[in-house]
């Protein structure tokens, strides 16, 4: 056959997910084409956007344009591309418009018509696919730094992931876009119920936009942030206290979101998956008329989960857009997120069986070779006695793989009805204004609040204790056996505790940002000044349970008897009298003003310098706990001082740049019961390439980094609060803050799609990261707990089409 029909993923997409399927309506969220001829540039758009462009040779013919970043609709865009010029455009109906002179008296609809269609009679566009897209977002993308540099002119180690990357892979959270991200590693998300990531290995800053988003000073009760309203995510290595306030040492997550687009968009996703999972979104956004624009994103989603690991999280994101007289728009957004998530931090269990103090290999283990503790230490300490019996009927439990991998459960987990699914909710109000005051000078100014709680009960440790000789004492009390009445438990989990802990933050942040281009003979630049003010207060309560092992209650915890089959029980957690370990309210109030230059030096050499200064309040207050009853009076502290950053990008070709950066932030010390402690300073260098190929289809990097975050507090060695003790010393400080965290390696990331059907994203990191014990006798650990020495990831996807030619 000579016909040919084509399915093409773009219109209606199947995607497959590991949780089951998603079915998806799409389209293009943002517009942006590069500086080139106005012919060239309104075909590219009009190829972007599916409407058709009508205009006369001799009247675009000769004319050259800047270019557009990110449009929010088609009329943003050709507002964007017509400007400086005498020309206007007209829209003759939904799909069509024309550009024609201002001043000329000539109808628009008579120039429709298809010789002066632009997108059928320009044969020599440049080529543009959906692969083209996704690498000049990236390229052309800012927003990171708050300037107009490309990426191939920015001398900083930014790494952007767009909306199309992240749907390909049909990513949910930002746990799920750490993959493709260099540096980027989990540091633990609190039992599943937080993001809690680092950069480099150090702490990382969360933003929505810009503003605020959770974590940072002492704040672990954090949401899992997810990607259902996110187009975006950019990550700025390194200290960026002048550009977003107060941050963490490692750099900066910034979640691009949503906003309301002119053109409709409307898609429906479903998903239904393995544990009764099953979830629906919906993303629709529209004009409501020339002047005002909506968007509006739901997301519900529940799960039984494996083992019983329950989820349940409902989203709602509305946001409205009123773009004003005089170059003004107002965006008005807000959020409210309420998650359920069962938390389970013991896994499946560990029979803890100390291979190494027995003298038989697993599975050949008999009850002679668990011999009875007999003080070969002579330190006058005996481990727990088993007579015969008890021996034999231990020895019989054991199976080859015990002491060598955890104890398999199947499905049921250990997860006690006690426990108490994290409930977390968060809302946000965000007003965000902008005003053009001409083509060269622009102000932003952003307000938000921000409201977080969160409860739950967790349960920690459950240890099933069978043979053990620790530092010469085999099955020493608590970390033994269980017998009770001179039955013995060979599968009872021992120092079993629960821990509920209750939390509650609220923020109140404004951002202004004031942007102006000049030009000063053949040298451009960009002035960049701005403000920002913060206040977050926060009120933690924690309580803690345990079992006999660790309580001294009248009615502890009852012993879990055996893990295969567990007596859970039977009250709820605040009925046996919980122990309150933390009772506390603290705040946190900065402000800062800062400066950043932009120096187009020449097509070929770029700089960026900025200047911060900044002041950070904090209060804390100790609300009583048994072991510290009293209210302590509220302890106050305040500090400021200055940090900056210095880069140069060398491009050496169109395709090819190389660039160096230092930056030095300032990560406030939370004063957790301290007063006067010094904020921690962190600093960082790159040394970098990027480098882009194929018509910009394959980008890459290569970066070597230095990071460190100094004045990290230690116990002082000679302190010593116990009198009774011979070297009881309470003259020198409890703690001194010389610890330092240093991190060096090299990231490389690179995304590549040589043609319209094949993409890849690759990222790999090497690093060294070590913890200097003591800066002035240079002691250094090894590599820091829980931050891995290597790691690289790799995501390829190919699309195809299948044609009626294809199955002749």
């Amino acid at each position: 056959m000579s016909g040919k029909s084509t399915f093409k993923l773009s219109s209606l997409a199947f995607a497959v997910a590991m949780s089951g399927s998603v079915i998806a309506l799409e389209s293009n969220t943002s517009i942006t084409i590069k500086q080139q001829s106005l012919a060239n540039a309104l075909t590219s758009l009009a190829k972007q956007s599916d409407i058709q462009i009508f205009a006369r040779d001799k009247v675009i013919n000769g004319l050259n344009v800047n270019g557009v970043y990110q449009a929010k609709s088609v009329k943003h865009a050709l507002m964007q591309l017509l400007n400086n010029t005498q020309l206007e455009a007209q829209w003759v109906s939904e799909t069509d418009v024309v550009i024609k002179h201002k001043e000329r008296e000539v109808k628009a609809s008579s120039i429709v018509n298809p010789k002066n269609n632009l997108v059928r009679n320009n044969q020599t566009l440049e080529h543009i696919s959906i692969y083209g897209r996704h690498n000049k977002l990236i390229l052309e993308s800012g927003t990171a730094t708050k300037s107009n540099m490309s990426l191939m002119e920015t001398p900083a180690a930014i790494v952007v992931v767009d909306k199309f990357l992240l749907d390909e892979q049909s990513t949910s959270t930002l746990q799920d876009s750490l993959r493709n991200i260099s540096g980027l590693t989990q540091s633990g998300n609190n039992y599943g119920i937080g993001d809690n990531l680092i950069i480099r290995g150090l702490g990382a800053n969360y933003i929505y936009d810009g503003m605020y988003g959770g974590a940072g000073l002492g704040n672990s009760y954090n949401p899992t942030r997810t990607t259902t309203n996110v187009d975006s995510i950019e990550v700025l290595k390194g200290p960026a206290t002048g550009l977003y306030g107060t941050g963490s040492a490692g750099g900066v997550i910034n979640l691009v979101e949503k906003k309301p687009l002119d053109k409709p968009f409307y898609q429906v996703k479903v998903t239904v998956g393995q544990w009764d999972n099953q979830s629906m979104m919906l993303d629709a956004t529209s004009a409501i008329n020339d002047a005002m624009a909506y968007r509006f994103v739901a997301n519900f989603e529940e799960t039984d989960g494996y083992r019983g690991l329950s989820s349940a999280r409902n989203e709602v994101y509305a946001s409205l857009r009123l773009n004003l007289p005089q170059d003004q728009e107002l965006i008005f957004s807000t959020a409210f997120i309420d998650d359920e998530n069962q938390v389970d931090s013991i896994g499946h269990p560990v029979r803890i069986l100390n291979l190494d103090s027995i003298n038989a290999n697993p599975g050949e283990i008999t009850w002679q070779d668990l011999v009875n503790d007999t003080d070969a230490d002579n330190d006058g300490n005996w481990g727990l006695q088993l007579s015969d019996v008890q021996r034999q009927e231990l020895a019989k439990s054991l199976a080859a793989t015990d002491g060598l991998k955890p104890f398999d459960l199947g499905s049921q987990g250990l997860i006690s009805p006690m426990s108490k699914p994290n409930k977390g909710e968060e809302l946000r109000f965000k007003i965000s204004h902008s005003v053009d005051f001409s083509n060269d000078t622009s102000l932003l100014q952003k307000v938000q609040f921000r409201e977080y709680e969160t409860d739950f009960i967790r349960q920690t440790g459950a240890f099933n204790y069978v043979y053990w000789d620790r530092r010469g004492e085999i099955n020493a009390d608590p970390r033994a056996p269980l017998i009770i009445d001179d039955v013995i438990y060979p599968f009872a989990a021992r120092r079993q505790q629960y821990r509920r802990s209750d939390a509650s933050e609220k923020s109140w942040q404004y951002f202004a940002d004031f942007n102006t281009s000049w030009s000063l003979g053949p040298f451009k630049g960009e002035h960049l000044i701005s403000a920002n003010y913060e206040d977050r207060s926060m009120t933690v309560k924690s309580w803690s349970l345990s079992d006999a092992d660790g309580s001294s209650a009248a009615e502890p915890l009852p012993y879990i008897l055996d893990i295969r089959n567990p007596n859970w029980p039977t009250k709820s957690f605040m009925e046996y009298d919980p122990t309150l370990t933390s009772n506390y309210d603290s705040s946190v109030t900065s402000y800062g003003l800062s400066f950043q230059e932009v120096l187009y030096f020449n097509d070929i050499l770029t700089g960026r310098f900025g200047f911060a200064h900044s002041k950070i309040k904090q209060a804390y207050q100790h609300k009583g706990t048994p072991r510290t009853p009293d209210i302590s009076e509220e302890e106050d502290f305040s500090d400021s001082g200055n940090t900056y950053n210095l880069g140069l990008n060398y491009r050496i070709t169109d395709d090819f740049a190389s660039f160096v950066n230092f930056s030095k932030g300032r990560t406030a010390s939370s004063i957790l019961g301290f007063s006067d402690i010094p904020d921690s300073e962190s600093k960082s260098f790159d040394l970098g390439i990027r480098f882009t190929a194929f018509d910009e289809e394959l980008l890459a990097s290569l970066v070597y980094f230095e990071t460190r975050k100094t004045n990290i507090r230690r116990s002082h060695p000679l302190y010593n609060d116990n009198p009774e003790d011979s070297e009881y010393n309470i003259s020198v400080p409890k703690y001194v803050f010389d610890n330092e965290d240093n991190t060096k390696g090299y990231e490389f990331d690179m995304n590549m799609a040589i043609n319209d059907v094949w993409s890849m994203n690759l990222n790999a990191t090497y690093q060294d990261a070590v913890e200097i014990i003591n800066q002035n006798e240079q002691a250094q650990s090894g590599q820091r707990k829980g931050i891995p020495k290597k790691f690289a990831s790799i995501w390829t996807s190919y699309e195809t089409s299948f044609s009626e030619s294809d199955k002749a």
